[in-house]
């Protein structure tokens, strides 16, 4: 996967869409429990129903990890399903990795090369060595953590280092780095107001979006300070699209809803 071909899908489906694959099986439907293995099962319905509707399918590693080897291995068959029936679909590790050297050149190698992800959330907090290992794999993009959509992310992020808003500072420094070009960024969609600073910092760089649905962010007010030439937004929907039904009609519910988000998008074409 490189950038052209993101953009290239984005435009052949007018759609930006990222479906966020957090697979909790407290809240799937009853009857996939009976599967040998549920969470695959859950996903792969998901991913039939939806994949003429979005670019990316962003699955968060926490749900996995959470069952342990199970999950792994659920993790693993949702991936290589994706990457044997749907090649041209964008896939994001949303695992915010970040360590020195090694460390960061090994969670490099397992979500790369082992599971083949496009891509990997990064946390950038351990600065340059932590996430240039990531920059290093050719065709691999890594999406640095910048303005967060959690409460909490507005304890450090906007602070202040002189006149400059740390996570401008993250932004600017992170250009600096080693294969830059290979970064994108993510960026809370309940933080609408940030967006044309972050642009005129990073305007041609694409930035995943979470917070559209579930957590009460507007679609209108990021793309009209986030969008570029190319879009340049992956606008990620989980719960909202995932879990509008516990019944067995729910891949069928989660394309109404994917579908929605969608048709609101193609306004921007």
């Amino acid at each position: 996967m490189n950038k052209d071909t993101l953009i290239t899908q984005i435009k052949k489906k007018k759609s930006f869409l990222c479906i966020g694959l957090d697979v909790d099986l407290a809240k799937i439907p009853p009857h996939l429990l009976a599967e040998e293995d549920p969470i695959f099962a859950f996903n792969k319905a998901i991913i039939e129903a939806t994949h003429d509707l979005t670019v990316a399918y962003k699955p968060n590693i926490a749900f996995y990890e959470a069952y342990g080897i199970k999950g792994w291995q659920a993790l693993d068959k949702t991936i290589k399903y994706l990457n044997s029936n749907y090649p041209e679909i964008f896939t994001i590790a949303d695992a915010k990795r970040g360590d020195i050297g090694n460390t960061s050149t090994r969670y490099a190698k397992a979500f790369f090369e082992d599971l083949a992800f496009d891509s990997i959330t990064v946390a950038p907090y351990m600065g340059k060595d932590s996430v240039e290992p990531f920059l290093a794999f050719k065709d691999k993009f890594t999406i640095l953590l910048a303005l967060t959509s959690n409460v909490g992310g507005l304890d450090f992020q906007p602070l202040k280092i002189g006149e400059t808003p740390l996570y401008q500072n993250v932004l600017e420094t992170s250009k600096t780095w080693t294969n830059a070009e290979q970064l994108m960024y993510v960026v809370g969609a309940t933080r609408p107001e940030y967006f044309k600073a972050i642009r005129k910092i990073v305007p041609d760089h694409f930035l995943l979006v979470p917070g559209i649905g579930a957590q009460g962010g507007s679609l209108e007010e990021v793309c009209k300070h986030g969008i570029n030439k190319d879009i340049g937004l992956l606008i990620n929907s989980s719960r909202s699209i995932i879990y509008a039904s516990t019944e067995k009609d729910f891949a069928e519910k989660s394309r109404h809803e994917a579908q929605k988000l969608k048709q609101q998008m193609q306004a921007y074409f």
